[in-house]
């Protein structure tokens, strides 16, 4: 065993970081079960508190609201994994790949891997949760096999790149609320109006520190970097790894010539399919107006793939691969659905909200909102999820104290962002496809969480 992969997380420049990273280790490995684990336990705790203290807790009140929780959220659930489905395919695309191996040969020192994979990344994921998660990962492969530099801080980088996720346009609980007749659209069923996203992704106070984290954690990760001496560099030495390296995931059997094959091959399915989107989203926005919901962001990213990828068999190739990626997905979101479910039907949730008005003013609520979502984002690490369980509580809230609706519900989602540096569900992905064990990764990423925590604060709290 190489003695520097024994300390992974000692960067050399302080003793205090590699105790931040012991304990991050321990905890995430030690003391936090699996999600859906936790998931379990939070619905006996809910279930528990309800009976403590909700107005109409009894047993058939909560078995009935429990089951209608769980299924109600189930088409949102398969909304929330194609939307990972349909970016993973868009990163997975021969293209994609080619423009990522082009970007990544001119890298040649350490400050051009972070000046390059803070913003692609960003970008990618700021326009696709899925597609950012990918592409970070495929990127930070691409560039460690031809630069030295330590791969657990390039895959960390990346990692903190695809953060601001939840402030863009795949963000479930903005979408969400911006999505007429969505399960999680909890503004609509209390108010029958649905949140724009002008007025959450958009929005100064949203997009500014979105940005802002970005470009400070670029420059704090070029800072950051081991002294060569001490970096633990990119190698391909295990086997199942240097086979998916070699290995062309598009090449098809060229010999057979059977109806099947030649129909999987034919671009006239995917031409027809083209035309059927690019038909309903002309059609809809020319008499609508521009909008963006969670179906029609789907839709564009899978006409977007299905062009990347040309032919049908490639894509549904794409998409196989990509359901790798949403197991634990299908488990965990109909859980949530039920926390949600027995919150709302008990009244467990009013009685939450009744005490958040009365600590909070119509100011500080959206900041008791960010802060209560650091906690909880540790224990439900999806958005979607987080919300079914945050939402009813946090809005019936802010109606009554007449806070911004908008700012109380993004900073959930901006929280996301922090404590996902912490939380290591979506840093699972990334570590799998890249090749690297999470511990490595995490080490860093506290460091993403302590800035980040600081600027989306101070922006929910100053920003207009």
């Amino acid at each position: 065993m190489d003695k520097r992969d024994t300390n992974p997380a000692d960067t050399g420049h302080s003793a205090r970081r590699g105790n931040v990273v012991a304990g991050l280790v321990y905890v995430f490995e030690q003391v936090m079960p699996d999600p859906f684990v936790l998931a379990i336990g939070l619905t006996l705790v809910v279930a528990l508190l309800a009976v403590a203290f909700a107005p109409h807790a009894s047993l058939p009140v909560i078995l009935t609201a429990w089951y209608g929780g769980t299924f109600n959220i189930l088409g949102f659930a398969l909304q929330m994994i194609l939307i990972l489905a349909t970016g993973y395919a868009i990163a997975d695309a021969p293209l994609v790949q080619r423009g990522l191996r082009a970007m990544a040969a001119n890298v040649h020192t350490p400050t051009r891997a972070a000046l390059l994979v803070f913003p692609i990344v960003a970008v990618a994921a700021w326009l696709n949760w899925g597609l950012g998660l990918v592409v970070g990962a495929l990127l930070s492969r691409e560039i460690a096999k031809r630069v030295k530099v330590d791969f657990a801080w390039l895959v960390a980088g990346s990692y903190s790149a695809w953060s601001v996720c939840n402030s863009g346009l795949s963000s479930s609980i903005a979408l969400s609320q911006a999505s007429h007749g969505n399960a999680l659209n909890l503004v609509e069923k209390a108010t029958g109006q649905v949140i724009p996203l002008s007025q959450t992704v958009f929005a100064p106070f949203v997009f500014i520190p979105t940005v802002l984290v970005a470009v400070v954690m670029t420059a704090i990760f070029i800072w950051m970097h081991p002294k060569q001496d001490d970096v633990v560099a990119f190698s391909e030495t295990q086997p199942e790894l240097a086979a998916a390296a070699q290995a062309d995931p598009h090449a098809r059997d060229s010999k057979t010539s059977s109806f099947a094959a030649r129909a999987e091959q034919s671009m006239l399915g995917t031409l027809f399919l083209l035309a059927l989107g690019v038909g309903y989203l002309a059609m809809t926005w020319y008499s609508k107006g521009f909008e963006l919901d969670i179906n029609t962001t789907i839709l564009i990213f899978l006409l977007v793939g299905l062009a990347l990828q040309r032919t049908p068999i490639a894509y549904a190739d794409a998409i196989r691969r990509a359901a790798r990626q949403t197991g634990s997905m299908l488990l965990q979101y109909p859980m949530y659905g039920g926390i949600m479910g027995i919150m709302t039907g008990t009244g467990l949730a009013s009685t939450i909200a009744k005490t958040f008005v009365a600590i909070a003013t119509p100011v500080t609520l959206p900041v008791l909102s960010y802060f209560s979502s650091l906690i909880i984002t540790l224990l439900i690490p999806s958005a979607g999820g987080h919300w079914a369980v945050q939402g009813p509580f946090v809005l019936p809230a802010a109606l009554s104290l007449h806070a911004s609706v908008p700012r109380t519900a993004m900073g959930v989602a901006m929280a996301e962002n922090v404590s996902n540096m912490l939380q290591p569900f979506w840093a699972v992905p990334v570590v799998a496809i890249a090749g690297i064990r999470i511990q490595r990764v995490m080490g860093y990423t506290a460091i993403t969480f302590a800035v980040s925590l600081v600027i989306y604060a101070a922006a929910l709290w100053l920003i207009p």
